[in-house]
């Protein structure tokens, strides 16, 4: 198999969500490019519509309008699909509002931890209403928040991190948040580039609010890039085929998202960084990506939060590679969309391949031989871009349980793949 050309992935999802969440709030126009239109982003754009907002439709290669308004009490439950950032950003963003609304989800994001956002919220001064135990549904009401607040997170998450901090921008109370390693920024990377007061020193972020019950957002224009998570899987593609070479534009190479870059090169990848450039506050490149040879890593825990995403691809790129790999402590994976980490190692070994899962630990141990079976998706878009990747190798035979859930995150991603793939 050969690869060829230029690709661009579709935009970045965790800024899509932030960029639509804020544009809501700014109570003026802004214009967004690069949005991501996938299932998540929709989910994200329904919320804010039900709860005011105008929000245009969800269009690829198109850019988008947001008017935002005061928000209002929903008139019904607030159905966040299968997104756990729609849940737990729009949980940070209702804490700052005196109104009480419901949020819901699937299956799968009904079966997904929220106490770890709803506690540190309970702290602030919401109030919020369980009907099962640290899961949705639930409700929220908010206003009554304290005058500053300052919470130390257990585990790295920017999800956690960033639905603090929307609580102060709306609740316009002073916030900080700790963290046991730094998580992605693209929160902080926004208030920023939005002019407001916010300082991040290590592991420390302090945003001390705009004042006042409502944000004084201005009207702005935002351009989102490549999403690196979705690019990952297209350089996957390029390492592992036989010849050629895949150019992969306008990804996003923001540090806090970057890390499995870091790992592919220690892996003995061939990714070269060009054209690099800032387009509003966030660093972007193309990647240049050649096939190679690769060697087995450790990936130790303090390098997870910056790849956690990106272990499905990584993992399946492992079992290609020469010697053993470990992922040390992803137990985070267990509250995916589905329980990825069990569902890693079952569907390598599906395959032929050899994985185990040890503790918290995922071990993956390479070999050429060809790659036959059927995976078990679980309807994770992850493991579906994953697994379907490994398909495309010389001599697999990979049978996907489903490959719609893909368009979670990259619609259009089976397409893409065989765009720029030869035999």
């Amino acid at each position: 198999m050969r690869v060829e050309g230029s690709i661009r992935p579709p935009g970045d999802k965790s800024i899509t969500h932030r960029a639509l969440i804020i544009a809501a709030l700014s109570r003026t126009r802004v214009q967004l490019t690069g949005v991501l239109t996938a299932a998540d982003a929709k989910s994200t754009a329904r919320v804010l519509r039900q709860l005011g907002a105008g929000v245009g439709q969800l269009r690829r290669g198109q850019g988008l309008e947001v008017r935002g308004k005061a928000w209002r009490r929903p008139k019904g439950t607030l159905n966040c699909g299968n997104s756990g950032t729609t849940a737990r950003l729009m949980l940070g963003c209702l804490a700052g509002h005196r109104f009480e609304s419901r949020l819901t989800g699937d299956a799968s994001l009904r079966r997904r931890p929220m106490r770890r956002v709803t506690e540190p919220l309970t702290a602030m001064g919401a109030v919020v209403k369980e009907v099962t135990r640290d899961r949705l549904p639930l409700s929220i009401c908010g206003g009554s928040l304290s005058s500053s607040f300052r919470f130390r997170s257990p585990v790295p998450s920017a999800q956690i991190k960033s639905a603090i901090l929307l609580a102060g921008l709306t609740g316009g109370v002073p916030t900080t948040v700790v963290e046991p390693a730094r998580s992605r920024d693209h929160t902080e990377r926004l208030f920023r580039y939005l002019g407001f007061d916010l300082e991040a020193k290590g592991k420390e972020v302090s945003f001390k609010g705009p004042g006042g019950t409502w944000p004084r957002i201005e009207s702005f224009d935002l351009q989102i890039p490549g999403d690196a998570s979705s690019a990952a899987f297209l350089v996957a593609v390029g390492l592992l085929a036989d010849s050629g070479q895949l150019r992969i534009e306008n990804v996003g190479v923001n540090p806090t998202r970057a890390g499995f870059l870091t790992v592919l090169h220690r892996m003995g990848a061939c990714v070269v960084v060009e054209n690099e450039a800032e387009v509003c506050g966030e660093p972007v490149a193309d990647l240049v990506v050649s096939p190679a040879r690769l060697n087995g890593t450790e990936v130790t825990a303090t390098e997870i939060p910056g790849l956690i995403d990106e272990i499905p691809m990584l993992a399946g790129l492992a079992a290609r590679a020469e010697g053993e790999t470990i992922f040390r402590s992803v137990g985070e994976l267990r509250v995916k969309e589905s329980n990825r980490l069990v569902l890693i190692a079952q569907n390598l070994r599906s395959l032929g391949a050899t994985a185990d899962v040890d503790g918290d630990d995922l071990v993956v141990v390479g070999s050429d031989r060809p790659l036959r079976g059927r995976v078990d998706t679980a309807r994770d878009h992850r493991l579906a871009m994953a697994f379907g990747v490994l398909g495309t190798m010389r001599g697999a035979k990979v049978e996907l349980s489903e490959a719609g859930s893909a368009g979670v995150s990259y619609p259009g991603f089976f397409e893409d793949l065989a765009m720029v793939m030869t035999r």
